[in-house]
């Protein structure tokens, strides 16, 4: 008999639509597959329809704040039912994007310079500051959202209109902006799942690219690399993975300029659907979206 899979999507981030189509391609699947599910939204009806569905593994399919930020990870370890993606803490740390470029830095993995702002600086001392320890253009972006909410290129023409969409944060990131091939690489559990390079219309892969599809942005798989370019690439990636402790699917995000890998951020919740990266490097690799989905089941068992 096939077990019962609780699944969680919707909640309250900007990433709320992208998690309920998550959940829903997941919760088809499984469904087709023989899989008795229940979707449910993180809220108070949570505790309830855990109690009432007895499921043996609940997925995990929310997306941004307060679902994959060690919030709902706590929330769900009270449940003592296994869950998928990683834990309160990786989560916590890999969605702190100065938390975990620290890590990076701390473990020799190569990042871009960035510095945090908690708009304390008037303009000239914000543009020394950064000419100082940047140069333009910069990226500017929140220190914990996902799917590139808010993020924003800015030269000194427009860093203060930008800087204004992103006071709601009080803390930011100032990062140095790195030209080059966008590249993304997937681990799941402790196995290099593989890469996918993409080329935005845009100037970069920010939310519209990645989700609009009037956007057209190129997915190239193979990536054109060279076997040890490549596997330098999936090595970080594995690295970066292990380091903050992470179980299930992670998706790291690099830039390749000048023969360097600059690891961005390390994604825990990559998107789930058929037409996300993760299940198009999986399907590239010979793996269906339903083994994709089974892996993560079997990794949640095992590591929780």
């Amino acid at each position: 008999m096939k077990k019962k899979i609780l699944i969680i999507s919707g909640g309250i981030s900007k990433e709320r639509i992208i998690s309920l189509d998550t959940g829903r391609q997941v919760a088809k699947e499984l469904k087709k597959n023989g899989y008795e599910v229940k979707i449910t939204e993180p809220n108070y009806k949570l505790f309830r329809n855990v109690k009432s569905f007895k499921p043996n593994v609940i997925f995990n399919a929310l997306h941004g704040q307060f679902g994959e930020d060690g919030y709902i990870q706590t929330i769900l370890e009270s449940t003592q039912i296994p869950y998928t993606h990683s834990g309160v803490i990786s989560s916590a740390i890999a969605m702190d994007k100065e938390i975990s470029k620290k890590i990076f830095i701390k473990n020799n993995i190569l990042t871009p310079k960035y510095f945090c702002y908690s708009f304390d600086l008037s303009k000239n001392n914000l543009i020394k500051k950064i000419d100082s320890k940047i140069k333009f253009p910069v990226v500017i972006k929140p220190i914990n959202e996902g799917s590139s909410v808010n993020v924003f290129i800015c030269n000194k023409s427009n860093i203060f209109r930008k800087l204004n969409l992103l006071k709601e944060y009080k803390k930011i990131i100032i990062e140095e902006f790195i030209a080059g091939r966008e590249i993304q690489a997937a681990i799941i559990g402790s196995n290099k799942l593989g890469a996918i390079e993409l080329k935005p219309k845009r100037r970069f892969y920010d939310y519209q690219a990645k989700y609009n599809p009037k956007a057209k942005t190129k997915h190239i798989i193979p990536v054109d690399l060279s076997k040890n370019q490549y596997n330098k690439l999936m090595n970080i990636s594995l690295k970066a993975h292990k380091i903050l402790k992470c179980s299930g699917v992670t998706r790291s995000d690099f830039k390749f300029f000048k023969n360097r890998f600059y690891l961005l951020e390390i994604n825990t919740q990559p998107g789930m659907t058929k037409l996300s990266l993760v299940p198009e490097i999986a399907a590239f690799k010979k793996i269906s979206f339903i083994k994709l989905i089974e892996l993560l089941l079997k990794d949640a068992i095992k590591s929780k």
